[in-house]
Formats: structure tokens, sequence, C-alpha cells
């Protein structure tokens, strides 16, 4: 399910190319996306298509240093999005996802949930869990690290260490 791909314009670069068939594969999903960053308007439900896309940029957990990279994450079969609390949200808002949970449903069809700080959720209504996650481009160095000690427990914003 996990497979790197090194990134031939930098040597020693890899990039994440993950596909999700089932929950276990999803979990890896998401604890990759765990802090990353995104916003209403980098998201697209391409209903005809049955596609929801986003494009965040991902705080790499697998390098030390603090570096970010941009990523596209598109998940197939969707057949319905439910959003709670993003009406507020502006397009350009930045949000930070949490977690991506999935649970069954009848007929063995998905219910994929994105999880974003402060409340707002995704849900999806699909087919199956058929999803994709590329790295995009070059990654950056950032000063602001994710911090889930202490303040994470006490509800306090933990980023910026």
């Amino acid at each position: 399910m996990v497979a790197e791909r090194r990134d031939p314009r930098r040597t020693g670069a890899r990039r994440l190319r993950l596909r999700a068939e089932d929950a276990d594969d999803l979990a890896v999903i998401s604890a990759c996306l765990q802090d990353a960053v995104t916003s209403r308007a980098q998201m697209r439900w391409q209903q005809k298509e049955r596609r929801f896309a986003l494009l965040l940029n991902r705080y790499r957990w697998e390098k030390q240093g603090g570096e970010r990279i941009r990523a596209g994450l598109h998940f197939d079969g969707v057949e319905k999005v439910v959003t709670r609390d993003l009406e507020g949200v502006g397009p350009d808002q930045v949000l930070s996802l949490l977690a991506i949970a999935s649970s069954g449903r009848e007929e063995g069809r998905a219910r994929i949930t994105l999880v974003f700080a402060g409340g707002p959720l995704v849900r999806l209504e699909a087919e199956c869990i058929d999803a994709s996650l590329n790295d995009i481009g070059e990654g950056w160095m950032t000063p602001r690290h994710p911090d889930h000690g202490e303040d994470a427990a006490t509800g306090r914003d933990g980023e910026g260490r």
C-alpha cells in the first residue's frame, strides 16, 4: 500500500504516493496528513466524476527538520458530500486536518469523514474506500512545527513552537 517515489530532480528527495482501499490503508494516509493545512477554496467535489479532491500542505512527519510539501488527495466513487460547520469558514481561511476516519455502511459502502480543528467536518458517502495521496513538487522548510504536547490536551493551540 505505501510507496515512496524518489524525485529525479532532487538527490535524496522522496515523495509519498499512497493508495487506500480499506480502513487500515486510510489510517496510514490519515497519519501522514495529520496537521496538513488546506482551505475550502482547495476542495472540490466533482459530482459528475464522483470524485472529491483537495490540495493540502502536509507536514512531512517522515523527515527531520520541519518541512512541508504540497499534496493532492482524492477519493473516487463518492456519491454524496455533506459538510458541517464549514458555512462560516471563509474560502481562504486555513483549515488544519486532524484526522480522516472511516466507518462501514450497509452493503459494504463507506462513510469517510475529514475532521478539521475547531469542529468543521467533511463527510463522504462512497461506494467503497478508494483514495490516493500524492506529494506534488518540492518540500520547503517551515519554522512552525505541530505540537501535540500539553497544550493539545488543554485545548490551546500548540502550533508554533
